[in-house]
């Protein structure tokens, strides 16, 4: 039974403890955090958190530096109570940092909060849990990695819909409720913001991105971090921002993303890495009062060919883009953490979800710990095991010194530490659960949130809306293939409703047949499909519905070299094909606007990636683009609730001729798709009712 007491201080932080005793000094409260009776140097939150973190890291054990330094896998929380493994990775491995993937709703996620804390508060230096979720207010659901739609918060766009709104006020405005909410759920850092700049339109994770252009996508960058660690002073409503994924994980080659072996490598055929720098570097780098972001994320990729000395690793490995350029040249001193899982064994599958060491396959666990350390890397993604950073501590003093691995150790430590100061955890780390349920998802932050779901949304053609009045209309089912997880786990077909009939009766009257409505609406998606199968190999990622047969790639993959493909490491799909696994939503709008004849057919289309809108266009009377909205938000705006106002972020390409030669790292290098009534779907295009935007927003 937790017993938290609360401590107020006049123009100070709460101190909040539960089994830690306070000690008094002129005036003001603090934990006692060693024991001593005394008021020691970390424990004095009158001091700057370097100053704190600097004396606690001299006093933690190379044991508990190393559980510093690991991440926690993605932990699920469904009640209050620790579990065994947290219970154990806490104590034994003294892990600090967990990662929240799913929890069951605000209150339990904060009991749940209160008890890590508690727990934590029993053990040496009383060092809190810093807690981190990756991004969790999207609207949408979304394919790419552990995230899901928004629950118990706001919901809002994502990546490519927030780039559409192109407000970097909007930005800050999200990232400042996000902060409120995460810290109602004991969130105190986020794995994001994603700033890879979206140049190569069939990676799997562009939805998340910003966009295409480097100059909107520095700005957001900027805007989203400041939002996200403004500080009141005491650090209790700051959020450190993680960004991701340096040096910019968005040019992998063909579109192939690097979770998986078959697509490690990010590519640079125009030579144009250091663009891909600049939301790091001029945005997440420069805010208000000379701050930076708290902590960078390398990406999986092995940026090919980028560093003098010819070697070709993965990211996190790289001495020459983590100690070099990251470290030296732009002079980051914050948490530089891997992204998930880059340090065990590979699998000998190449199709598979495996680690991802790349470039390091020969060498053992805990030298590729002591390889990542010696490029300045601080903490391990997904690591929970303290033995392979204990070894490479060993192995370490071996080659360079106990001293030189102490110090390094220390400025690991460091850093750790003064991301867990910075947010107020060592005053207070516990929350009251029914505060937490009334911050989650309140009226003004869910308002705030539909509003700019309703904004994102991107009218590309128009000759029927709005809808006003109450009618009835057809909306066809969908049905997409069979297809690869992303856990590259198989998924079977499917058939689902084409929308949710509830959501949309509050608006029109829904009805089974094509020959009794009004009006149709189509919803579909982007074209879903893979880089890679075990049967075929490599083939083409396609932005099209119908089979395409690629006759324009790279008749030699510029990444090579693999120990699972040393027979044949040319990664060319040259001359192969690829159909979309939903290729029925095209069939969908074809054949429900021979049906309905003319009586108006609108396509709402969610795109994950830019895609052929050539296949569909002509057969649509009007085409609303979204990246993550609710059904209702679509429906505002085919009733005239609401003015379409969002812009284009990407390019929509002519034809997936243009997608082939393109550059993966070079933006707007392709050509755009011009409409049957001569609109071009370029970057920064989005109609209103009266006709095409002209507001100077791009």
């Amino acid at each position: 039974m937790l017993n938290i007491r609360f401590f107020s201080n006049e123009n100070g932080p709460t101190i909040g403890v539960n089994t830690a005793q306070v000690v008094e000094k002129d005036g003001l409260y603090f934990k006692d955090l060693e024991g001593t009776g005394e008021l020691l140097p970390y424990e004095d939150w009158r001091l700057t958190a370097k100053q704190r973190a600097t004396d606690l890291a001299s006093r933690l054990t190379i044991e508990e530096i190393a559980g510093l330094m690991m991440y926690s896998p993605h932990q699920v929380v469904e009640e209050p109570e620790l579990t065994d493994q947290q219970r154990s990775f806490l104590s034994k491995d003294h892990l600090r940092h967990v990662l929240a993937m799913w929890l069951k709703d605000g209150e339990t996620a904060a009991k749940w909060n209160n008890e890590l804390q508690a727990f934590c508060e029993t053990m040496p230096h009383c060092i809190p849990v810093n807690i981190s979720s990756d991004p969790r207010h999207g609207a949408g659901a979304a394919a790419a990695e552990f995230k899901s739609e928004a629950k118990g918060t706001s919901k809002w766009p994502m990546g490519l819909g927030l780039a559409a709104l192109f407000s970097t006020e909007d930005v800050k405005k999200f990232a400042r409720i996000a902060a409120r909410e995460y810290r109602a759920l004991g969130i105190a850092t986020e794995l994001g913001p994603q700033i890879d700049l979206g140049t190569e339109p069939r990676w799997m994770r562009i939805p998340d991105t910003y966009g295409t252009d480097p100059d909107l996508v520095t700005a957001y960058g900027k805007a989203y971090c400041e939002g996200l660690q403004e500080d009141d002073g005491t650090g209790s409503q700051r959020v450190n921002a993680m960004v991701k994924h340096w040096p910019g994980g968005g040019p992998v080659e063909s579109g192939r993303d690097a979770h998986y072996p078959f697509g490690k490598f990010a590519v640079y055929p125009g030579d144009n890495l250091k663009q891909h720098m600049k939301p790091f570097t001029e945005g997440a780098f420069e805010l208000e009062g000379g701050e930076k972001a708290s902590a960078v994320m390398p990406y999986y990729t092995i940026s090919c060919n980028v560093d003098p000395s010819g070697k070709n690793v993965g990211n996190s490995y790289s001495k020459y883009l983590i100690k070099d350029v990251l470290r030296g040249e732009y002079g980051f001193d914050g948490v530089i953490c891997t992204d998930w899982g880059i340090t065990q064994d590979p699998l000998p599958e190449i199709d598979s979800f495996s680690p991802r060491c790349y470039g390091m396959e020969d060498l053992s666990e805990a030298e590729r710990h002591l390889q990542i350390i010696e490029a300045g890397v601080d903490q391990f993604g997904g690591n929970s095991n303290i033995e392979p950073i204990l070894e490479a501590y060993r192995l370490g003093c071996e080659k360079h010194g106990e001293a030189a691995m102490r110090k390094r150790f220390e400025e690991s430590a460091k850093r750790l530490l003064v991301n867990i100061f910075s947010c107020g955890l060592f005053e207070n780390p516990y929350l009251n659960p029914e505060e937490s349920v009334r911050i989650l998802g309140c009226k003004e932050f869910v308002d705030a949130g539909f509003d700019a779901q309703c904004r994102s949304i991107v009218m590309v053609k128009n000759s029927v809306l709005p809808i006003s009045e109450r009618k009835k209309v057809y909306i066809p089912g969908r049905h997409i293939g069979a297809h690869k997880g992303f856990m590259r786990n198989p998924v079977d077909a499917v058939d689902i409703p084409g929308a949710d009939k509830e959501a949309v009766s509050k608006f029109f009257d829904v009805v089974d047949k094509p020959e009794d409505a009004d009006f149709a609406i189509c919803f579909m998606e982007s074209p879903i499909s893979d880089g890679y199968t075990k049967e075929t190999g490599y083939r083409p990622i396609t932005l099209q519905y119908r089979p395409y047969k690629a006759e324009y790639a790279r008749a030699e993959s510029i990444g090579q070299g693999d120990f699972r493909e040393a027979d044949n490491p040319n990664r060319s799909y040259l001359g192969k094909s690829n159909t979309a696994a939903n290729e029925r939503d095209l069939d969908n709008v074809i054949e429900t606007k021979k049906i309905m004849g003319d009586k108006p057919v609108i396509v709402s289309i969610r795109v994950n990636n830019p895609c052929v809108f050539a296949e569909f266009e002509k057969y649509a009377d009007a085409i609303l683009v979204n990246f993550g909205v609710e059904t209702k938000a679509v429906l505002s705006v085919i009733n005239g609730s609401v003015d379409p106002s969002g812009l284009l972020p990407v390019v929509m390409p002519k034809d997936m001729e243009v997608v082939e030669k393109h550059c993966e790292d070079v933006p707007f290098d392709y050509e755009a798709y011009t409409d049957s009534v001569g609109n071009k779907y370029d970057y920064g295009f989005g109609l209103s009712f009266e006709g095409v935007i002209k507001d100077g927003r791009h």
